[in-house]
């Protein structure tokens, strides 16, 4: 009588029908996390190129409501902005001498009579208000600023909450004339421009320039600010970042009427920086809308 041995193992083609059974699972697995991967890749990237443009809408919105009344826009093109914008604001308490004007202190519980969104410097104005009788309403005098700081000896400038060195002196290139009496308003004025421009590595960006105070347009080196965005295109509707000038009657500005604008429209079309694989590899853009009325209009 023969007696078989009972068989373990598996055989070679039992081995290869696992075998093939695991790849084919590992690679949906490993498919699946890849995709997961990339979605989450392009979502950062598109969250990133909406912040951008909200970011971007929200520094012109805020430089261009509170612009100059003085010398408001300066350059005004369709993929380019330059104006004096606001930088702060305060009312003077004393004059110190000819040409030094003591300004009120800031303070932490809640004084608003003065208040910097940075701090002026030589190559921003100060504008000084005149309540004369020559202009209707008065009139805003333009000085050059030769030196701003703190200072501590500022006997009945210094406010509720406020400390010794809080408040602060701007000196003038030139004397007032007359000289600037306590209560006066202050203003603060940095001319910067905006532009669409070609960065190095190919994309277009929102930048930004700081120019010169006074006389013909000389600006510095260009800060990228957000992006990218589309190239620029003489065809507004395709054109990564539009500006667009009207007048109070709501009729399209050209040219160089600047003291006639009224109202600036800004259009931005930003495209993340990674291809969508929901947009079959084409990059996804994201369109912005903004529509700023300049507040500070006048002589």
């Amino acid at each position: 009588m023969t007696i078989r041995a009972a068989r373990s193992g598996l055989s070679l083609a039992e081995v290869v029908v696992v075998m093939i059974l695991l790849g084919l699972v590992g690679a949906a697995i490993g498919s699946a996390i890849l995709n997961q991967q990339r979605f989450h890749r392009d979502a950062s990237a598109l969250l990133h190129a909406r912040q951008g443009v909200r970011d971007a809408m929200e520094v012109l919105s805020t430089d261009i409501r509170g612009a100059s009344s003085l010398d408001t826009i300066r350059l005004m093109a369709d993929s380019a902005l330059e104006l004096f914008a606001a930088v702060g604001a305060s009312v003077a308490c004393r004059t110190t001498s000819g040409s030094v004007i003591t300004l009120a202190a800031e303070s932490a519980v809640g004084n608003t009579l003065t208040s910097f969104l940075v701090a002026p410097d030589t190559g921003d104005l100060a504008l000084v208000f005149r309540n004369t009788g020559d202009v209707p309403g008065g009139r805003w005098e333009r000085h050059r600023i030769a030196g701003f700081a703190a200072r501590a000896d500022n006997p009945g400038c210094l406010s509720s909450g406020s400390a010794p060195g809080d408040a602060f002196a701007v000196a003038l290139h030139a004397q007032p004339d007359p000289p600037v009496p306590p209560g006066t308003p202050v203003r603060f004025v940095r001319r910067g421009r905006y532009s669409l421009y070609r960065s190095s590595d190919g994309r277009w960006y929102l930048g930004y320039r700081r120019c010169n105070a006074l006389g013909a347009s000389v600006c510095g080196s260009i800060q990228p600010l957000s992006g990218p965005y589309r190239s620029y295109s003489t065809d507004q509707t395709r054109t990564g970042f539009l500006f667009e000038y009207f007048d109070s009657q709501g009729d399209r500005v050209e040219g160089g009427a600047a003291m006639s604008v009224a109202r600036i429209d800004i259009t931005a079309h930003s495209e993340s920086s990674r291809a969508g694989s929901r947009a079959g590899g084409r990059s996804l853009p994201q369109f912005a809308t903004a529509s700023v009325a300049i507040r500070n209009r006048g002589p």
